[in-house]
């Protein structure tokens, strides 16, 4: 449908046909099966069929995101998911969040950053959030609301040269004569799981691993779980740098 591919399962139950069967697919939210005695497999699937049709806004508002403004998570979004973690610049980044329902309204936003900045920011989208027009695309009207020029989509190379943080959701960590060595870095480790590769300042996981009432410490090493997939990860604290 209008170019893109979708797969409906469907699972029919023990006492089918006097119960409705149950559908799953790649979609925001699944429509409520409307289904009697009388009805069949043939009128799933038009009910599936005219389900897509109302979500093509949604998808066509999502691609408009992923075509004009600087995605950073997710990396390969599935039709399913409906936020966008953007880059605005200045460290600072936005997560918003996209009704399915009404993918043109005002999202809903949080801003991640600096403090100066994520102030500014929340206090443009307060003020400007009238602004914001159904009939007008998507990157525009965050433009508008935001008052600033946002980046375009960085190729690959360009992006994974600027890593942030999984925790504190900065490039660098803060310049501050308490992190030694480390002060103004950027992130150290990363969780060895190759599907996920999240990258951490060392200092953020460990504060994050203390705060977890099963993270175990041997020495100077901390072992936990990372906070995105639950792998096991071991960073070490107090080093001098």
């Amino acid at each position: 449908m209008k170019g893109r591919v979708h797969i409906m399962e469907i699972q029919l139950p023990q006492n089918y046909p006097k119960c409705a069967p149950s559908i799953a697919a790649d979609m925001p939210y699944i429509c409520e099966l409307k289904w009697s005695i009388n009805s069949r497999l043939r009128d799933i699937v038009h009910q599936f069929r005219e389900h897509l049709e109302n979500l093509q806004g949604f998808w066509s508002t999502m691609e408009n995101i992923d075509r004009t403004l600087w995605v950073i998570d997710p990396r390969q979004p599935a039709r399913s998911t409906s936020f966008r973690k953007i880059n605005l610049g200045n460290d600072c980044r936005v997560v918003l969040s996209i009704d399915a329902l009404d993918p043109r309204s005002l999202p809903e936003c949080r801003f991640l950053g600096p403090h100066l900045v994520v102030d500014s920011m929340i206090k443009k989208w307060r003020r400007n959030s009238k602004r914001w027009m159904k009939d007008k695309p998507f990157n525009e009207n965050l433009a508008s609301t935001l008052e600033m020029p946002l980046p375009g989509p960085q190729d690959v190379q360009k992006d994974d040269k600027q890593v942030e943080c999984g925790i504190c959701y900065a490039q660098y960590l803060p310049v501050d004569d308490e992190l030694g060595a480390r002060s103004g870095s950027g992130p150290d480790y990363a969780c060895e799981n190759i599907k996920c590769c999240k990258a951490f300042h060392s200092v953020c996981l460990a504060d994050w691993l203390r705060s977890i009432t099963t993270t175990r410490q041997s020495f100077d090493v901390l072992f936990g779980n990372c906070p995105y997939c639950s792998e096991p990860v071991a960073v070490k604290v107090n080093t001098k740098g």
